[in-house]
C-alpha cells in the first residue's frame, strides 16, 4: 500500500555550503555535517518531516551527485541520531519527464521516502490543465516513490493547478499530496474538503505558514514552511493546537495569539526569501554561513535589514524560548 506523509509540520529547509574561500570549485561545496545538524535540530523541536532540495534548497544550484550526497547524508545523519525513518520529502524542480524519473530514482536510493514534484511552467501561458494532468500521471505511473503536487506559481511563470485537477490527479494511487505555495486560500479550502478525495490518502499542506491555522481547521493535513526552520518550536505548537478536536475557548485563544505571532514572522520569509533565511538560520541557531546561496542568491541582507526586523522576530525568539518540548508532543 502507498504511504501518505503524516500530518503537521514540514520544513523545505535551506541548502547549506561551505565558506566559498575554504572550496577549490567554482561554487562553495554543500555541508553535508551542518545540513544533519539542523534536521536533527528540527525532528528533536517538534517538525514532523523535511523538505530537502525545494526551491529553498536550490537543488537547481546543485549537480546529482550533490543531491544524491546531501539526502543520502541526512537519512543517514537522522538514523545515527535514532530518527530512523523520519520524514523526508525531496523536491523536483525540472519539466523534463525523463530527467524527473531521474531525480525520482536518485531519491528512492537515498532514502527519501516522497517526490515533491514541481509543476512545468517553463511555458506557463501555454501549460493547459489537461497537459499538467498528464503530465503528472505520466510521472506518477512511473515513479518508484509517491510524489507531491508542487504548484509555486511564483517559479513557475503563474501556472496555477486547479481544484479540478487535484480532483483528477488525487485519484492515481501514486500521487499522495500537493503543496500549494500561494495564497489562494479558497482552492486550499476546495481541495481539503472536497468530498470526491479521499483525504487520509492526499494531504493538502501551504507553503506558507500564514494560512495554518485557517487552513487546518478546514482539513488541510499542515504546513511546508521557512520560518519552522528557524522557530520549530513555535510553528509546531501552532500546528498542534490548530489540529486539536474539538476547539476549546482556551485552545482558541492561543491559536490566534500564536497565528499573529507567526504571520508577522513570516512577513520576514517573505521579503528575505532565501538568503533572509539562511542568515536568520546563522544568526539565531548559529549554523550556516553568512554568504547566502550560490550564485545568483550570494550575499547577506543589506546592512541595517537584520535590524529592522527586530521588534517582530524578537517576539518570535520570545515565544520560541518559552515553549517546552513536551508541549508539542
Amino acid at each position: 500500500m502507498t504511504s501518505s506523509p503524516p500530518t503537521g509540520v514540514f520544513v523545505p529547509v535551506p541548502t547549506f555550503f561551505k565558506p566559498a574561500s575554504a572550496s577549490k570549485s567554482v561554487q562553495p561545496d554543500i555541508d553535508v555535517e551542518t545540513q544533519v545538524a539542523h534536521s536533527i535540530h528540527l525532528a528533536r523541536n517538534g517538525v514532523r518531516g523535511l523538505v530537502l532540495l525545494g526551491s529553498t534548497g536550490e537543488a537547481i544550484h546543485m549537480s546529482r551527485q550533490e543531491r544524491f550526497d546531501m539526502v543520502s547524508g541526512v537519512r543517514k545523519g537522522l538514523t545515527d541520531a535514532g530518527f530512523k525513518d523520519y520524514p523526508i520529502m525531496a523536491g523536483v524542480l525540472i519539466n523534463s519527464v525523463d530527467e524527473v524519473l531521474e531525480w525520482l530514482e536518485d531519491f528512492k536510493k537515498a532514502g527519501a521516502q516522497w517526490g515533491l514534484v514541481l509543476a512545468p511552467g517553463y511555458f506557463g501561458a501555454a501549460a493547459s490543465q489537461a497537459n499538467i494532468r498528464e503530465w503528472y500521471t505520466i510521472v506518477a505511473d512511473r515513479s518508484p516513490i509517491p510524489i507531491l503536487i508542487y504548484n509555486y506559481p511564483g517559479v513557475t511563470n503563474n501556472v496555477m493547478v486547479t481544484p479540478e485537477t487535484y480532483r483528477v490527479l488525487a485519484q492515481h494511487p501514486n500521487i499522495v499530496g500537493c503543496k500549494m505555495s500561494h495564497g489562494n486560500v479558497s482552492y486550499h479550502v476546495q481541495v481539503s474538503l472536497d468530498p470526491e478525495i479521499d483525504h487520509n490518502k492526499f494531504r493538502v499542506y501551504s507553503g506558507f505558514g500564514q494560512q495554518l491555522g485557517p487552513i487546518v481547521l478546514f482539513n488541510a493535513a499542515g504546513v511546508i514552511d521557512g520560518l519552522a526552520g528557524i522557530y520549530p518550536k513555535t510553528v509546531s505548537l501552532l500546528m498542534k493546537l490548530s489540529e486539536q478536536r474539538p476547539i476549546t475557548e482556551e485552545n482558541l485563544k492561543k491559536i490566534q495569539e500564536l497565528q499573529y505571532i507567526v504571520s508577522a514572522g513570516e512577513e520576514f520569509i517573505g521579503s528575505s526569501g532565501i538568503i533572509g533565511i539562511k542568515e536568520a538560520v546563522k544568526r539565531v541557531l548559529g549554523m550556516g554561513t553568512m554568504e547566502g546561496g550560490r550564485l545568483p542568491l550570494k550575499g547577506k541582507l543589506a546592512e541595517g535589514e537584520w535590524e529592522k526586523w527586530d521588534t517582530i522576530l524578537g517576539r518570535v525568539q520570545k515565544t520560541e524560548e518559552s515553549i517546552d518540548a513536551a508541549e508539542f508532543r
